[in-house]
């Protein structure tokens, strides 16, 4: 019998022990551990912010993995010990076969003088907050700000903003606000390439959006941005992006390197300890270009789906391995009904190859059915 643990009730870690549980015999046992009893679909919470997705709707319970055949564990990873091959928890302890890391990337907000003044809309309370404040905007300035890189979701700040935006015009007080995003990065999602990132650029500054790149955040103290070199910005509201860390029991466990991640072969995701996996938002994944490929969902679920199937075929001493090809895809919600989709191959030699096509309503659409299908799918 092997036992297969899955650290995470994120979007990889839930396909990762579900695509397990199919491949393998009852005789093997899978068991996902979070400290959370919910899995939160996270590309609605932009629809939230706009009160139009209610918290319950975007939902699913991780209690229902148990009915599949997984064991779920309610508990907090304390510490993992890869010598020993056990995992402690505040319930005790596990040991494992095999383990995939999926712990997702947390956010470290008060390393930021006045990050009080700013609203996290990456977490569930803070989307339901910038909600409630947008209802009561009246008009002034709006700041959607990004503390550090690298963050998840490189689309979702860029996303805020465009449906910032289209809300205000829809209350009639757009002509009454300016927004503007900072950001330290160079363009828009600058993995995916410059003609990709000019083109985000130009939609914002269409819309009358204000792009400020390469500026890095030192504090927001009495909502006033202050940047490295000395730059200033007073705002009536202020959204942003905290900065990212891996989780502190990861570190502490020596699985990261010097970027604070868990570095992994980017085919099998393997770590340098036999048996353990890591996927998703917490490794360090360099690609060809010498960038880090970005730490997105859709990465996560493509790389478990390949994790679970080599596991299966190691145990199963049947089937064919496979790799992970880089292979990506997202949405850019935009506002007013319309959404843009980039996708291609991150891995490409010597820089990935990323297509936006054309915003439309279509892409929208496929955004809506893609959350429908993810919550019908896995839960």
């Amino acid at each position: 019998m092997a036992q297969i643990v899955v650290l995470g009730g994120g979007f990889g870690g839930v396909v990762a022990a579900t695509e397990l549980r199919k491949k393998l015999g009852k005789e093997h046992k899978v068991i996902l551990i979070d400290k959370s009893r919910e899995h939160l679909f996270t590309p609605s919470l932009l629809w939230l912010i706009l009160d139009e997705r209610k918290p319950e709707k975007i939902k699913g319970d991780l209690s229902v993995l148990n009915k599949k055949g997984i064991e779920y564990l309610n508990a907090e990873v304390q510490k993992i010990n890869p010598g020993s091959k056990a995992v402690i928890t505040s319930t005790g302890e596990v040991s494992y076969d095999y383990l995939i890391i999926s712990l997702g990337a947390g956010v470290v907000r008060d390393i930021i003088p006045g990050y009080r003044d700013g609203i996290n809309f990456y977490c569930l309370k803070g989307a339901e907050v910038l909600r409630d404040e947008l209802k009561r905007f009246e008009g002034g300035k709006v700041a959607v700000v990004i503390a550090s890189t690298p963050f998840k979701c490189p689309a979702a700040p860029y996303e805020a903003a465009f449906l910032i935006d289209a809300y205000l015009a829809k209350r009639g007080i757009k002509d009454k606000t300016d927004i503007a995003i900072y950001t330290p990065e160079t363009l828009p999602m600058p993995v995916a390439g410059p003609v990709l990132g000019s083109a985000v650029k130009e939609m914002l500054e269409k819309r009358g959006i204000s792009f400020n790149p390469q500026k890095k955040l030192i504090s927001m103290e009495n909502r006033e941005l202050s940047f490295e070199g000395g730059e200033k910005f007073k705002a009536d509201l202020i959204a942003w992006v905290p900065p990212h860390r891996a989780p502190a029991v990861v570190k502490d466990s020596g699985l990261t390197n010097e970027s604070g991640w868990i570095p992994v072969d980017g085919k099998t995701m393997k770590t340098q300890f036999d048996g353990v996996y890591a996927i998703g938002d917490i490794t360090a994944n360099k690609l060809p270009s010498g960038m880090m490929l970005p730490k997105a969902g859709v990465f996560a679920h493509g790389q478990a789906e390949v994790v679970a199937n080599n596991i299966a075929v190691e145990i199963n001493k049947a089937g064919e391995l496979r790799e992970f090809d880089g292979q990506g895809s997202c949405f850019l919600e935009l506002g007013h009904g319309i959404a843009g989709f980039a996708s291609g191959n991150f891995y490409a030699d010597p820089k990935p190859v990323v297509i936006l096509k054309n915003p439309g309503k279509m892409w929208h659409w496929g955004k809506v059915a893609f959350e429908k299908w993810w919550l019908w799918k896995w839960f």
